[in-house]
């Protein structure tokens, strides 16, 4: 019977409940609990496996650079990294308020790799990421158009709860990339949060962008009320490759 049952749990991808019923028959626990406590703990196994696959598929869909988590990030650093604001996004409040982050500072100060641990956290809290490089994105989404499947790539983007734009601003911006740029922030506008990694200062956007009231119409939409994060220091990858070389 208890083969059939492990059968039967197999087929209904009830997985997580597969593998503590398994374990449990292996080593001779269930002995151990009453019937309502075994359900409990099955119960328990599967909701934990769900969970686990949920995150898994949202982190690998969102496609992020690093590999990074909150509790690795290195607050010793001198670079003008506030612990508490961090902590205080780490609760992902600000995506469901649809708020902005914009992180600027140097190439190499971390940026990067504070985004992606943001991301992570948001895929382990169930929220909806992605995760692109902005030059690479507008050209992908270029691509999209000569091929037809640009509605639908933007369409995609729209869904996400948080998309992450990072390095903006390394190259201009030409006609088309302007457009959309600001069809992306104005599909965000009010309805999904987004963090913004630049070397470039905010203040210099407006030139990044080119064409002043495409300019202004962005940055009217993610500057004045956007969480601000611009580290400083030297570059990190740098300071490894000296020490490493030491």
């Amino acid at each position: 019977m208890n083969e059939e049952t492990l059968e039967k749990m197999k087929k209904l991808k009830l997985f997580g409940m597969y593998r503590l019923f398994k374990t449990s028959l292996e080593s001779g626990k269930m002995e151990d609990c009453t019937p309502d406590e075994m359900v409990s703990h099955l119960m328990d196994s599967e909701l934990d496996d769900r969970r686990n696959r949920s995150i898994a598929g949202l982190t690998l869909r969102a496609g992020f650079r690093y590999k990074a988590l909150m509790e690795q990030i290195n607050f010793k650093i001198d670079r003008n990294l506030d612990r508490n604001q961090l902590m205080r996004l780490s609760d992902c409040s600000y995506i469901t308020k649809h708020e902005v982050l914009l992180m600027t500072g140097f190439a190499g100060v971390g940026k990067s790799h504070i985004a992606s641990a943001l991301g992570h956290q948001a895929c382990s809290l169930g929220f909806r990421v992605l995760y692109y490089n902005t030059a690479k994105l507008i050209g992908k989404l270029k691509m999209a158009k000569a091929d037809g499947s640009y509605s639908k790539m933007v369409a995609k983007i729209e869904r996400q709860d948080l998309l992450i734009l990072d390095d903006f601003g390394i190259h201009p911006f030409d006609s088309a990339g302007r457009a959309m740029l600001m069809e992306i922030i104005e599909d965000r506008h009010g309805k999904g949060s987004l963090i913004i990694t630049s070397q470039v200062p905010v203040n210099k956007w407006s030139e990044v962008i080119g064409e002043q009231t495409i300019a202004d119409a962005i940055l009217d939409r993610i500057v004045h009320q956007a969480h601000r994060m611009e580290l400083k220091g030297e570059s990190l990858r740098k300071k490894s490759a000296l020490l490493a070389a030491a």
